[in-house]
């Protein structure tokens, strides 16, 4: 049996220069600065706010403290969200793909290192019960360690009641990738949403490049 996992933030949902905006906003808000490309490419991606933010503050942050600035820099991403609505909508061929899953019964979940807060926002705008068990689904819960360590994809598998090597992993960061690949997963697949194809093709071990989920090779469900 293959099991599917998905990466959620650049993968099923492009939200990326979104997150960009409203990390960006939330920089300069916190340090006078806003994030340059670089750092958001090397301190953002696959990580989890607590990285982020330790990054940003260049020192550890107190728990309490980080989860205050990690609530309200989500609030203004979810508020950056809303206002540009024509870009809240699954990746392109997403649903078709999704639909296809559900039809033929295969297993399936999301591994993402978004929030509950999000997390409870995607599931309502996208109504994202239609093609999965919302129980299944692994988010950051402040405990999952961040990407490229492979903790959430081990944890997405067991959630499937599979075995690592037998899921397929569907991912655009490269910490993302990397956490795949340390996790032992079967197949894993970059969906190039943000960066050129050019950007993974150096990438040993990939099953396939995708720009969107119509090209997806339906040969490993056979």
């Amino acid at each position: 049996m293959i099991g599917i996992i998905f990466d959620f933030n650049g993968t099923l949902f492009w939200d990326t220069e979104l997150h960009y905006k409203a990390w960006r906003e939330y920089s300069k808000q916190l340090r006078g600065t806003p994030f340059s490309d670089e750092e958001m490419y090397e301190h953002m991606s696959g990580r989890t706010n607590y990285d982020i933010l330790k990054y940003c503050l260049n020192k550890e942050p107190d728990p309490e403290f980080c989860k205050k600035l990690s609530y309200e820099k989500e609030a203004m991403y979810r508020k950056t969200c809303l206002k540009n609505r024509e870009l809240l909508k699954l990746a392109p061929g997403a649903e078709e793909f999704l639909d296809f899953l559900k039809e033929n019964n295969i297993p399936r979940t999301i591994a993402t290192m978004s929030e509950i807060e999000n997390v409870e926002f995607y599931i309502k705008e996208f109504q994202l019960e239609k093609w999965f068990d919302i129980d299944e689904i692994v988010y950051n819960d402040n405990k999952i360690k961040g990407k490229p360590h492979p903790e959430i994809y081990q944890i997405a598998a067991s959630r499937l009641n599979l075995k690592p090597e037998n899921c397929v992993v569907f991912e655009d960061a490269i910490s993302g990738i990397q956490s795949a690949f340390g996790a032992n997963i079967g197949k894993v697949i970059a969906v190039a949403s943000q960066e050129k194809v050019e950007t993974y093709q150096s990438i040993k071990g990939l099953y396939q490049i995708i720009t969107d989920f119509y090209q997806i090779d339906k040969k490993i469900f056979q």
